[in-house]
């Protein structure tokens, strides 16, 4: 339709320029002349620069209509994907805080933290659709159907439906000057010239007139498709991004919750001591070293002597030997040694009931012996850090 048109109007202007060429060559008489041509340079601007305009506002009104079929298209979409995800929200929630699993509560934490990020993505969903509808939508759709789009093409309608009747209106002044000219002196023929002449004129008149409310109509359209359209995308393209920022900050926070849990799990777990039996007061430092100094530790260790040189399972010499900590431990009473991982303790004593007795930091007591693995060799910072 469009090469259509375009073909129309070049056969106008071809046909214009020919009837301006005929009122030449037979207006040189007493009648016509270059006053009855209507195609002059500025009418014919004036009618290109509308054709433009035309053109113009008629494919930014497709483009916003397309605007508005995608955006409308998007909110049905997402309006169903956020049906869905709430769904998949209450069924975690459900699970989480029905879960009776016998192993532990991993799998109970996980469906409520993913439960609570899926609600607040749902959200931020909605409030995305929300904008897209108000911001984009709905403005655009107003400016299609809007009033001053509509009233500008009448008016350039208008225009060159005058314009076709002053071409009309041409040929039949061309046509009474030629009668003049055949049969001069006739009064009837002259009077019918001078009326075709005067309703010419009048269309002339008339046709400038309409022509720039026209072009200054459809002007102030274009410029305002072109501005509010850029606006609303814009504002499409600001809403999609907060949007997938906020998406973005959720999933990393659930993913991070996630990690932590699946960390705790796959961490080695300490040793069971419920069934460990509760030791005899640990004795006092002086009967466990049996009068050996503790000095005499750190001098061996200083100088890199095997823990498997002191102890054997029972000891060459003391029955001391150094441990290393893996898993923290809070005492339960003043005869327990409260432990912290990575922590260095001289071992003194093992009993068969699980318990070890021993000395860290400058203190001494029992603790579990599993919390502990013995180490052969020590940095001597290491051995600093005990006594």
């Amino acid at each position: 339709m469009e090469a259509i048109r375009k073909q129309a109007s070049k056969l106008r202007e071809q046909v214009a320029r020919q009837q301006q060429a005929v009122l030449r060559q037979f207006g040189g008489g007493g009648y016509g002349g270059s006053d009855t041509v209507i195609t002059d340079e500025e009418e014919l601007h004036r009618h290109q620069k509308l054709e433009k305009l035309y053109i113009s506002t008629r494919s930014a009104k497709h483009f916003q209509r397309d605007i508005v079929r995608g955006v409308e298209g998007s909110i049905v979409t997402g309006s169903k994907q956020v049906e869905i995800g709430t769904k998949l929200c209450e069924d975690s929630r459900r699970y989480g805080s029905g879960n009776t699993c016998t192993s532990g509560n991993t799998l109970t934490k996980a469906s409520l933290s993913f439960a609570n990020a899926r609600d607040q993505m749902e959200k931020e969903r909605g409030n995305l659709l929300k904008a897209l509808g108000t911001q984009v939508a709905e403005p655009l759709r107003a400016m299609v159907t809007g009033a001053p789009l509509v009233d500008a093409r009448h008016l350039a309608q208008r225009y060159e439906r005058m314009r076709q009747e002053a071409e009309s209106q041409t040929i039949e002044v061309s046509k009474r000057q030629a009668k003049v000219r055949e049969n001069p002196g006739n009064p009837e023929l002259v009077m019918k010239l001078e009326y075709a002449e005067a309703k010419l004129q009048d269309l002339k008149s008339n046709m400038t007139v309409l022509g720039k409310e026209a072009a200054s109509a459809m002007a102030a359209v274009e410029d305002q498709q072109q501005n509010q359209t850029l606006q609303r995308l814009i504002a499409l393209v600001e809403a999609e991004r907060s949007y997938h920022q906020k998406m973005l900050e959720i999933i990393e926070r659930l993913q991070g919750e996630m990690r932590v849990e699946q960390q705790r799990i796959e961490a080695p777990q300490p040793p069971q001591v419920e069934n460990i039996i509760s030791s005899p007061p640990p004795p006092s430092y002086e009967e466990a070293s049996n009068g050996v100094d503790a000095s005499q530790m750190y001098e061996e260790a200083s100088n890199g002597v095997n823990a498997s040189q002191m102890h054997d399972g029972t000891s060459d010499a003391m029955g001391y030997f150094l441990g290393e900590v893996m898993f923290s431990y809070q005492s339960d009473s003043e005869f327990e040694l409260s432990l912290s991982v990575g922590d260095y303790v001289v071992i003194r004593e093992v009993t068969s009931s699980g318990w070890a007795e021993g000395e860290c930091k400058g203190k001494a007591g029992w603790f579990p012996y599993d919390y502990i693995e013995r180490r052969d060799r020590v940095l001597a910072t290491k051995v600093i850090e005990v006594f």
